[in-house]
């Protein structure tokens, strides 16, 4: 589909959008906030599609004019300047709007849990993922988010073996995704009397924070079967079928209700738990795939895996990945140019996606 095309739609969507917003009366609650979040999210590229529209006819007003007679040479050089610059906005504008048009990642907007531990190198290592664990909260306070260290387990002397925390704020998977991996450190450790440069690693996760999960049970998949209490309970409970058994027929779990004397209160304590057993067993399984994705990001934490390498002797930070390398090592590790390598990361993954795009 043409670049064209699909500004069209997007234009076309918004209207679609404001129109259903104007008639409330026919919208429950749940969709006036879903389509209100979709048009919100329509709402900054929609503005850069008019400008480049605007732009577009300004270039078209502007070559009608130059085929007019009426115009002197020193006007009709003032129109080409015009024009041509005009082309280069809308060269920059087209740009601007294909990464904007770019399937966004469900995650970006979360918070994270952001994992650090100690790989390679003994106490050096420990010492560097201090440093790291300090560079992620100096980060985060230079951008304004909230840094909650969740657990830490010390070493002594300043060394870290792991440490778990949150950070929240906005968008902050978008900037920290790309630090999962192994971090390389080469310095001289304070007790080298040598001089001799020693290589040590530290592993970082950084995963997505998860909602509340809301479990939604649909009632095909139950099957319901009422029956005589039986046990304890009085003459009434045992002589009416008041008892409840739910079996959930897609992951076979079965709840048995039978304490209270009514059916209804029964079902209803049953549902309670198995909506509980439900909502269980999806974070398990949300904790598992996460747990593999963990694993899978930071590796085994040998220096051979590096994304990165922080070079104390020569003041550089390298990223391996896409061949940066900054002479601002203490910068970088107060937090304040970290930003230089994030947006150098995100401005890569944006380059690929558009190529993966184009084809």
């Amino acid at each position: 589909m043409s670049l064209q095309r699909r500004l069209d739609q997007v234009l076309e969507r918004h209207t679609e959008l404001k129109t259903a917003l104007e008639n409330v009366s026919e919208l429950t609650n749940a969709e006036m906030a879903r389509l209100s979040k979709e048009l919100s999210s329509l709402v900054r590229i929609t503005d850069e599609i008019y400008l480049l529209r605007k732009a577009e006819a300004d270039i078209a007003a502007s070559e009608s004019m130059l085929s007019g007679e009426y115009l002197d040479q020193d006007l009709r050089n003032l129109v080409h300047e015009d024009i041509e610059r005009l082309k280069k906005y809308i060269d920059e504008q087209n740009q601007n709007i294909r990464v904007m048009l770019l399937p966004k990642d469900s995650n970006d907007e979360r918070n994270v849990i952001i994992e650090i531990r100690a790989g390679t190198g003994g106490d050096e290592a420990g010492l560097f993922a201090a440093d790291l664990l300090r560079m992620y909260q100096r980060y985060a306070a230079h951008k304004g988010w909230m840094f909650d260290l969740l657990s830490s387990n010390d070493t002594g002397a300043g060394s870290l073996r792991e440490a778990t925390a949150t950070i929240s704020g906005v968008d902050v998977f978008a900037h920290l995704k790309f630090e999962s991996g192994v971090h390389r450190v080469q310095r001289v450790p304070e007790t080298e009397a040598s001089g001799r440069i020693h290589t040590s690693a530290a592993t970082v996760a950084v995963l997505p924070e998860a909602e509340d999960l809301d479990v939604v049970i649909d009632e095909k998949d139950l099957q319901i079967d009422v029956f005589r209490a039986s046990g304890a309970g009085g003459q009434h409970i045992n002589k009416t079928e008041s008892a409840i058994r739910i079996t959930h027929v897609p992951t076979g779990l079965v709840v048995t209700q039978q304490d209270d004397r009514s059916q209804h209160r029964n079902k209803a304590k049953a549902m309670k738990i198995l909506r509980a057993r439900l909502f269980d067993m999806e974070n398990e399984r949300v904790n598992a795939e996460r747990a593999a994705e963990r694993k899978s990001q930071v590796g085994r934490g040998d220096r051979s895996e590096r994304i990165r390498t922080y070079n104390f002797p020569q003041g550089r930070v390298t990223d391996h990945r896409i061949n940066l390398t900054l002479y601002k090592l203490t910068q970088i590790l107060e937090g304040e140019a970290l930003d230089e390598l994030v947006e150098a990361l995100i401005m890569d993954n944006q380059a690929r996606l558009l190529a993966a795009d184009v084809e």
